[in-house]
């Protein structure tokens, strides 16, 4: 298949060898409903010669993506791959980063003048002047900023005094940030931009009306009314001879409009989606607080704390920082990672945490930074397709190729009809009789014959097929925002319809991550409540508190005037340092007593995170904080109410009793602990400093706590409708097997304290140790997971997929990021996800609760059941449309359906019918089915079975229309009328079957087709759009649409005979179907030939 100049794809069916380079293909076939134990049956389904046989998209190479396409055959590129992955458009993005890095300056400047220039942005005094040492309130200018930023030099910051300096010339605090008032950002925002950039505009309505036209058909049809036009003008004059060529060119203007006002509507929701992708919320800190913003509100001058797996917001300056460490890649193009210091202080925007953590001070942003000038400078997406769009192309690829077939064979007798004498007029007259037929009158007749030639091409050829998914994935999209998931790729809404397993986190997904500390044990007493001060030795409370404060990524926020005391952090940061707060913690003080030396931030493989500080005194304290069993096993002392030292020794059989009963009791059990260390032994320079590891043995045992998190109210019913919907969850915990246990039996993951044994209930240990056979075996097994590791995660999605399963999981860290990239559906959570950990997921779950999970699910297999529900309306049309014409003009040379007529059908079908059945809301139904398979067809037998059903009645009532109607019909006053009145009839009759045939293709497997209908507003409005259009094309554009007026009787005929196909639906669903899809029967065989040719 080759790409003309024009756009248009000439068709070529490739049957070349398919290079399975990517991964995603590798998976077995999963199908609930039909399992197949012979490997050579599952062999049968997969064709390495079929270029649409994908499975999933993710992930799926170039060369594998555009074979389909070249297959493909299509009559207006522009369109079909619109929402395709832009090949062009990602190799531009390349060029444009490189380009941006070598002339950032430059490009800035351009862009400043062209914004001007469209009033989009006021250039303020502080961007004109180019070497300004200070500008308005602030004693450091833009130019000078963005120059340090972007050259990343370090002798320009050590002239302005440093970081401090910075921060004293911006007005800003590196420990409080800046005041943040209103006043106080205005000014900030008109001395050095916001943190927007200038979005490259979406494309125009005229546009779309553009790519509307390019369709091969519509202008052919356009050539032949025009040419039809002049030919009646000269025959018939102005008056009468305009008719014919003028309304088919109306026909073909109005589909042009309605297919463009269709996909600008589509086109507004994606970019309202995109809009909504960009918005990080994130924090930061000013007058002392911390607070959440939106990235676009950051302003220079602003302190951001930044952790591991957090996106770099703008241009800036390291304040602080341990084992801080960044991944520029998304902007140099080197996957390097560059560690951060004082000796390499500088941040650019859009960068990646790749570990440690620290503080920055902005310095530059918006479009005063690279990142902001790339984003402006590309468009917001490049596209994807989806797996169902490329098989629906398949199978639209497969109807045009026969109904082109069709289209031919019809011309060739038309043709062969008219040249021979064997088409008659209206009065029984032979249309040509060669020697006296005028030239002018042959050729307007053969533009007549071509031109239906051409409208049954459009007709046959179904370009709404393929765009029917992208227009009920932008409708999903939407509605799924209103359920609290954020579709980042349009694949995963679609694939989720076929997920048979979801391993979900535990915390915060399934829990409501609250976190507050119910229990603790100090020495050997167990407190309970935990927060009377009163019951601790002064010496281990002030070590606790110590190291609660200091070991900590939160922060502790005292009002001057006596507030509330504001806690920030992670969940579980928040659960503790409230505790120490009610213990009589003060936070400023301890922070500011003592010295953070180094900082092991928390570790997901680890399961703690530790400090070393240097006290007033010069003595060091290097405290531990993470998962209660792995730390008290560095312990070998703990400090007892009294405060004195003891051994543990015998005592480590106590406090592990203790953690299992606290874990037994669904508590999160967290242990701190602390040693002395002597500062000569610590590394005193910065390098040095940053290699040094922690020690994290002899330790003593300050306190363990245990942290209650309540599960999710609804989260057991949620796991019921997944369990009822064939689809089975797993827990996937970085917590004790024994909490993990207790919620899991909360929740209802497992069934019964019975089923909690090994290997339904695993540790992330143990399964790692197993062998790659091993772990494929026992995955399908495992119910629940605890004590794992990101990489056990990992391990136990790839065991899964190669047993067939579609996976769905769910992450939030980081290091979860390659399992969320692995799954065939990765869902990254909104509130607690780390931006690396959305990046690499294909939907964001936007309030983290696993029900919102089980919506998606709802609304993935509502994608898949809404274009089966269009594919069984639009074959109809195409089956009794392209027979109806071929019988009549094979046996009578003429055809009762004309070029306007087809085209007001294929309006109906295409554009009208897919904005009707592609929106229906999900039901819960859909709930109450197994998954499907991905490889299961998309016309199921039930399907064949409804559409042959329709379309047989549809073309016997026609075709007797047809050839009998003139003696069924009452007499007319001519023959002529009597013709025209039955071809009104046939049409009448036609779009009327359409109509009411709509309705059962809502519900293919249901008898009552008509439950929920009055709650979808546009199918009903739609319907009675097609019913007023019709009733005004018969009534009042009879020489428009080549129709005559209709009485009541036949009003009431043609709808009568409509209303038949809905008693005969219900008829039809009574006849049993066979299981084997009907598709498999013929493609065995043909698999087989192809396979011995190729064998010889």
């Amino acid at each position: 298949m080759t790409t003309s100049p024009n756009g248009h794809l000439t068709v070529n069916i490739a049957t070349g060898h398919h290079d399975n380079d990517d991964n995603n293909n590798a998976p077995p076939p999963s199908d609930n409903n039909n399992q197949h134990d012979n490997h050579d049956d599952d062999d049968e389904l997969i064709d390495p010669d079929d270029p649409f046989d994908i499975t999933q998209t993710k992930n799926a190479s170039h060369e594998t993506l555009r074979r389909w396409r070249q297959a493909a055959l299509v009559l207006n590129a522009s369109r079909r791959f619109r929402y395709t992955l832009d090949f062009k458009g990602e190799e531009e993005k390349q060029q444009k980063k490189s380009l941006i890095r070598a002339h950032a300056q430059v490009i800035r400047a351009a862009l400043l003048f062209r914004l001007a220039g469209e009033r989009e942005l006021v250039i303020s005094p502080a961007a004109t002047p180019p070497h300004q040492t200070s500008v308005g309130d602030y004693g450091v200018g833009l130019e000078e900023l963005a120059s340090m930023s972007k050259d990343q030099n370090i002798s320009a910051l050590q002239q302005l005094g440093g970081v401090k300096g910075i921060s004293n010339l911006l007005k800003s605090n590196p420990d409080k940030g800046i005041s943040g008032d209103d006043d106080d950002l205005l000014k900030r925002k008109n001395a050095f931009g916001t943190n927007t950039y200038p979005r490259k505009k979406g494309r125009s309505f005229w546009r779309f009306l553009w790519e509307a036209w390019q369709d091969l058909t519509l202008i052919i049809l356009i050539i032949a009314a025009a040419v039809s036009l002049v030919l009646g003008i000269k025959t018939e004059g102005l008056k009468e001879g305009w008719y014919d060529g003028g309304s088919i060119a109306f026909a073909v203007l109005l589909v042009i409009v309605v297919t463009a006002v269709s996909d600008y509507r589509q086109s507004l929701q994606f970019q309202n989606l995109n809009a909504e992708k960009q918005n990080i919320q994130l924090e930061i800190i000013r007058s002392g607080r911390t607070i959440k913003i939106s990235i676009f509100d950051i302003v220079v001058g602003d302190v951001i704390p930044l952790k591991i797996g957090d996106q770099v917001p703008a241009d800036g300056v390291l304040i602080v920082g341990h084992s801080l460490a960044i991944d520029e890649s998304s902007m140099t193009g080197e996957s390097k990672i560059v560690h951060k210091d004082h000796k390499a202080p500088f941040f650019m925007s859009g960068c990646k945490v790749a570990d440690g953590v620290g503080v920055m001070l902005v310095t530059g942003v918006g479009i005063n930074t690279e990142w902001g000038l790339l984003m402006a400078s590309i468009s917001e997406d490049t596209g994807e397709e989806t797996p169902l769009q490329v098989r629906l192309n398949g199978v639209a690829t497969f109807i045009g190729i026969v109904g082109l077939s069709v289209a031919v064979l019809v011309l060739a007798v038309l043709l062969g009809r008219y040249f021979s004498g064997h088409t008659n007029d209206l009065n029984g007259n032979p249309e040509f009789v060669a020697g006296r037929t005028g030239i002018s009158d042959a050729v307007d007749d053969v533009i007549k014959i071509f031109t239906i030639a051409v409208t049954i091409v459009v007709v046959a050829v179904p370009e709404g097929l393929p765009l029917a998914v992208t227009l009920t994935l932008a409708y999903s999209m939407r509605k799924m925002m209103a359920d609290k998931a954020l579709v980042r790729r349009l694949s995963a809404c679609e694939t989720m319809g076929s997920a048979t397993t979801i391993c979900s986190d535990k915390t915060g997904t399934l829990t409501l991550n609250q976190m507050t500390v119910v229990e603790a044990y100090v020495g050997r007493n167990s407190l309970n409540p935990p927060d009377d001060s009163s019951k601790f030795h002064p010496e281990v409370l002030s070590l606790i508190n110590e190291s609660i404060a200091q070991n900590s990524t939160g922060n502790v926020f005292v009002s001057k005037d006596g507030g509330e005391v504001e806690v920030s952090g992670s969940p579980t940061e928040k659960a503790i340092l409230s505790w120490a707060v009610k213990l009589g913690m003060n936070f400023d003080l301890i922070r500011s007593s003592s010295t953070v030396l180094h900082v092991f931030p928390f570790n997901s493989e680890k399961k703690r995170g530790g400090v070393a500080l240097k006290l007033a005194d010069s003595g060091v304290h290097i405290h531990w904080k993470g998962a209660a069993e792995i730390v008290l096993g560095a312990c070998n002392q703990y400090l007892d109410s009294n405060g004195h030292l003891q051994s543990i020794g015998e005592q480590k059989v106590f406090f592990k009793e203790a953690i299992d009963d606290m874990a037994a009791r669904s508590l999160r059990c967290v242990a701190i602990a602390y040693r002395s260390y002597e500062l000569d032994q610590i590394p005193s320079n910065e390098e040095d400093l940053n290699q040094w590891s922690l020690p994290e043995n002899e330790l003593v045992l300050l306190a363990i706590v245990g942290i209650k998190d309540p599960c999710r109210p609804g989260v057991k019913d949620a796991v019921r409708v997944c369990t009822d919907a064939g689809v089975k969850v797993r827990m996937v915990t970085g917590d004790n097997l024994q909490t993990a246990k207790a919620i899991a039996l909360e929740c209802g993951i497992l069934a019964s304290i019975e089923d909690a044994v090994e290997p339904n209930i695993i540790e992330g240990k143990v399964f790692r140790e197993l062998s790659e056979l091993e772990r494929e075996q026992i995955a399908k097994k495992i119910t629940v997971m605890g004590r794992s590791s990101p990489n056990d995660k990992l391990l136990l999605v790839q065991a899964l997929r190669k047993g067939g399963e579609v996976v769905a999981v769910t992450g939030d860290g980081t290091n979860d990021a390659p399992a969320l990239h692995e799954a065939d559906i990765g869902l990254s959570m909104g509130i607690q996800g780390t931006e690396v950990a959305k990046e690499s997921s294909d939907i964001i779950i936007l309030d983290d609760n696993f029900a919102s999970v089980v919506k998606v699910v709802r609304w993935g297999r509502s994608v898949y059941a809404n274009i089966q529900k269009f594919i069984q309306f639009q074959l109809t049309v195409n089956v009794a449309a392209l027979v109806i014409n071929v019988v009549a003009a094979i046996s009578s040379g003429d055809v009762p359906l004309n070029a306007v007529q087809l085209l007001w059908v294929n309006l109906i079908m295409d554009t009208l019918g897919a904005l009707a059945l592609a929106t229906e809301p999900p039901t819960d139904h859909l709930m109450h089915r197994s998954p499907v398979g991905r490889r299961e067809p998309l016309i199921t037998n039930i399907m064949w079975r409804n559409l042959l059903v329709q379309a047989t009645y549809q073309i016997t009532v026609l075709l007797v229309l047809n050839f009998g109607g003139e003696s069924i019909l009452p007499k007319q006053d001519t023959r002529a009328h009597g013709f025209q009145v039955k071809n009104t009839l046939i049409f009448n009759a036609f779009v009327m079957c359409q109509v009411f045939n709509e309705f059962n293709a809502r519900k293919p497997d249901e008898m009552n087709v008509f439950r929920g209908v009055t709650k979808n507003r546009l199918f009903m409005g739609i319907v009675g759009i097609t019913i007023i259009l019709q009733i005004i094309i018969i009534e009042f554009l009879g020489k428009f649409a080549s129709t005559v007026r209709l009485n009541w009787s036949l009003w009431l005929a043609s709808i009568l005979i409509g209303l038949v196909s809905w008693p005969l639906a219900i008829a039809g669903k009574l006849i049993p179907v066979p299981k084997t899809p009907l598709s498999r029967y013929f493609s065995k065989p043909l698999r087989r030939l192809r396979r011995s040719r190729s064998a010889q």
